[in-house]
């Protein structure tokens, strides 16, 4: 007799019980290699979120919009506009520390951006070393010739395309994606 494929219901119903086992890890902590699908990535700032698209068929990772609200409900409003028009299965959040590791002011700024994210949107969030991400921007764009000022509308959206091509890059490959 063949082996039963389980249903897309089973599948979530599984993936629903995996991320709950998570659930008691902080969110510096948690992992869903399992998850495939669209997934949104945020480069925290207290005055600009920059904030990248990708997905794990084609492992890429795109700039997508900086949001540069001052106050929370319009930020929040600006994310669920993004939530719900690309419906992610996983949020990025950069986690960003001291070269040496060492935590400050916006380590902790940015783990409570992404358990708001979490709690608000029901969304599974990952944190993702984000150390030298927007030096790394920085130096992308200056290889597309935008220097100096004209970086900065762009420069934070760019750093989350790092933080996300980096995390797409360190979880294990689909194996069916590989054979397309």
């Amino acid at each position: 007799m063949p082996e039963r494929t389980p249903t897309a219901t089973e599948l979530d119903a599984a993936q629903a019980a995996k991320r709950l086992s998570q659930s008691h890890l902080p969110i510096t902590q948690r992992h869903y290699p399992d998850i495939e699908g669209c997934m949104l990535a945020f480069d925290f700032g207290e005055k600009r979120i920059g904030v990248a698209v990708g997905n794990t068929l084609m492992q890429m990772a795109h700039g997508l919009t900086t949001i540069a609200a001052e106050d929370n409900a319009r930020k929040f409003s600006e994310i669920a506009a993004l939530i719900e028009a690309w419906q992610p299965a996983l949020l990025v959040v950069g986690h960003p520390t001291h070269l040496n590791g060492e935590a400050h002011a916006m380590t902790k700024l940015a783990e409570k951006f992404a358990q708001r994210l979490e709690g608000r949107f029901a969304i599974p969030v990952v944190m993702v070393d984000e150390r030298l991400s927007s030096a790394e921007a920085s130096q992308t764009l200056k290889a597309a010739g935008i220097h100096g000022r004209a970086q900065k509308p762009m420069l934070d959206q760019v750093a989350a395309q790092t933080i996300l091509q980096s995390y797409l890059d360190a979880r294990p490959r689909n194996p069916t994606a590989q054979e397309s």
